[in-house]
């Protein structure tokens, strides 16, 4: 997988709409979207989050008159992957086993997790 750069939270927030939309947004949209979620954010605002976000590879910015629309240059799956293997590799040396371990030592898992993975592990 590409090399990501990390994202903040908000870029994170901003992320997740786009990728729920089923369509190229645009920043208004947007506003409206967090409007409605009831942060207030000025056009600006938005504008500079989106574009650090296109510097960083995680949207493709295209203009269509005035202004601009975005895609995802990434999946929310794929982001997710590459984030728990980052994670993976920086705190648990690359090892799902200690992982799990922390998982479970911090009783993090339940029982039914428990089973959940057996089950998952023996069908592979």
């Amino acid at each position: 997988m590409q090399f990501l750069q990390k994202i903040s939270e908000t870029e994170m927030e901003l992320m997740e709409v786009i990728w729920d939309c089923e369509h190229q947004i645009t920043s208004n949209e947007l506003l409206h979207i967090f409007a409605q979620r009831g942060k207030e954010w000025k056009p600006q605002t938005i504008s500079t989050f989106l574009s650090r976000l296109v510097e960083k590879k995680f949207l493709i910015a295209t203009k269509q008159g005035r202004s601009n629309t975005y895609l995802p240059r990434i999946s929310q799956e794929d982001y997710a992957l590459w984030e728990t293997e980052s994670v993976l590799d920086k705190i648990y040396q690359g090892s799902v086993k200690n992982m799990i371990t922390a998982l479970y030592d911090g009783e993090k898992l339940s029982d039914d997790d428990i089973a959940e993975l057996k089950q998952w592990f023996s069908e592979r």
